[in-house]
């Protein structure tokens, strides 16, 4: 180990040129400007359409509704009929096995 005391020897003086070519940083807030910007200016067009009374639907002046809706009821059509089934065969009931015989 070293004396820290001591100064550290002499060593050769070296120069190192270094250049880091980061491309500048545009804002990050460019793009959000362009877009608040943008929702103004849609919000005016809305706003001039809205209250100059170019959008507006003229109301008709009287009030007389009168709707006639006479429509002939729909009717359904008939199920289809359902085939005939054939004649099952007769079964017998089932029985009992007979009985085992007594173990003597």
């Amino acid at each position: 180990m070293t004396d820290p005391n001591l100064p550290p020897p002499e060593r050769p003086e070296v120069v190192h040129h270094t250049t880091i070519n980061n491309p500048p940083r545009s804002g990050g807030a460019s793009w959000l400007g362009l877009l608040v910007g943008g929702l103004v200016v849609v919000v005016i067009i809305i706003a001039v359409v809205v209250f100059s009374n170019r959008g507006a639907i003229e109301a008709p002046d009287g009030t007389d509704i009168s709707v006639d809706i006479d429509l002939p009821r729909p009717e359904m059509p008939d199920a289809p009929r359902m085939p005939d089934l054939p004649d099952a065969p007769p079964v017998n009931p089932p029985t009992l096995p007979p009985e085992p015989a007594p173990v003597t």
